[in-house]
């Protein structure tokens, strides 16, 4: 089978296709087709596709929490294997509210940074958003929290990406709100 982006033969396992979608003008999610990423690095190249899509002006209000949800819809789309939502914002009314996934939790939650809630990394870089994925693991079995961070101008540009294994949750602003809203 090919990779439907590149017409060149997918890697072992297949593609990990990611679609943005949209509710009312707003960034709603992104349907995930072919598979789910199952490494550190996939992980780090779909937030950098989500952190591009969230640069684009008026497409994301605020801060926002993402949840991956295995769940697929009633008609499904061919090959997909699941779907990332807009959980809601982090402050507000409507913020998610700590402990939201402790019961149930996702295998990646992701939050994105607007532009007019990102501070660029470099001066020249005005306009860009961010954002974070926290990959929570069970340290008392040996499972490590795996995270990583994206910077993104409109024009796509990744202007900084940086993945980490072990990942201490409370050393970073982006995990910490990630690993609270995980915990009981």
């Amino acid at each position: 089978m090919n990779d439907p982006t590149t017409n060149e033969p997918a890697p072992a396992g297949g593609y990990v296709g990611v679609a943005p979608f949209q509710s009312d003008g707003a960034l709603h999610g992104f349907v995930i087709s072919g598979r789910w990423p199952n490494s550190t690095k996939e992980w780090a190249q779909l937030l950098a596709l989500a952190v591009r899509v969230a640069s684009v002006p008026g497409l994301l209000a605020t801060t926002t929490v993402f949840g991956a949800r295995e769940d697929l819809p009633e008609d499904p789309q061919p090959d997909m294997v699941g779907l990332v939502v807009a959980e809601g914002p982090v402050l507000g009314e409507r913020a998610v509210a700590p402990g939201r996934f402790a019961r149930r939790l996702p295998p990646a939650l992701l939050m994105l940074h607007p532009p007019s809630e990102t501070r660029p990394s470099l001066p020249e870089c005005v306009g860009a958003a961010s954002g974070c994925v926290l990959l929570p693991g069970v340290p008392h079995l040996g499972l490590e929290h795996r995270a990583a961070w994206v910077e993104a101008e409109s024009d796509g540009t990744v202007t900084s990406m940086v993945s980490r294994v072990g990942v201490d949750p409370i050393a970073d602003p982006d995990t910490a709100v990630l690993a609270m809203l995980l915990a009981a």
